[in-house]
């Protein structure tokens, strides 16, 4: 089974991590690096998509910026996990709608560790609780090597994540869990950023077939 480094960036600027992800792609294609993990909190920020760009979407009293994944309006901020894969897929998984679906089945299996119980809807990507979407999920690709990725909403500040209308969606759609009352895991810890991180990590090896281990500083050169 091969390995898939991690790399935790702490709080980092949405475009300072964006340029940090189009260099380590560029590194993955050319089998300079392996896949590789980042796990990042950002400041708040609201990302448009081309889609949402295209849709002249408007968001009022955020910053903005303009990015090249799928997907419309995403509000990245505080106690919000984003983890994004730079993996080079192969096989069957050479496929979007395959490595989305992957990653839907991840996000649900880190959330069944903590206790709780979540599922995919057919009709949107991404994955919801309680009929409300905890996880979004939106990637680019280059020669199969896939940049940006999920967003995982834990204990976001008052209702600035619900007042952003994402993906096309009304307002109040996207919450957290702690909005949703899961605070604690079935173990009785608290669910916090860092504990869903844990639970991805858990699930890592059965869900993405790698096995996780931490980058040295020469992994971190981009």
């Amino acid at each position: 089974m091969s390995e898939i480094k991690i790399l935790h960036l702490g709080v980092e600027e949405y475009s300072t991590v964006f340029e940090k992800m189009k260099k380590l792609q560029e590194r993955r294609i050319e089998d300079e690096i392996t896949d590789t993990l980042i796990f990042v909190i950002h400041p708040e920020v609201v990302t448009l998509g081309p889609k949402a760009v295209r849709d002249g979407v408007e968001i009022e009293d955020y910053q903005i910026f303009e990015t090249d994944r799928g997907g419309g309006a995403t509000w990245h901020g505080p106690g919000q996990l984003v983890v994004y894969p730079i993996i080079k897929w192969e096989g069957e998984f050479q496929s979007v709608r395959a490595v989305i679906s992957l990653l839907e089945d991840w996000a649900i299996s880190a959330f069944e560790v903590c206790g709780i119980e979540s599922y995919k809807d057919k009709a949107m990507q991404g994955v919801w609780v309680d009929g409300h979407k905890i996880c979004s999920i939106g990637l680019s690709f280059f020669k199969w090597v896939s940049r940006h990725g999920m967003s995982i909403n834990v204990n976001t500040p008052g209702s600035r994540l619900e007042r952003v209308s994402g993906c096309g969606m009304q307002e109040g759609t996207h919450t957290c869990l702690h909005k949703l009352g899961y605070c604690f895991d079935k173990e009785g810890d608290k669910i916090d950023v860092k504990r869903i991180e844990d639970a991805f990590l858990e699930t890592c090896e059965k869900i993405l077939g790698r096995v996780p281990s931490y980058c040295t500083s020469e992994d971190m050169r981009t």
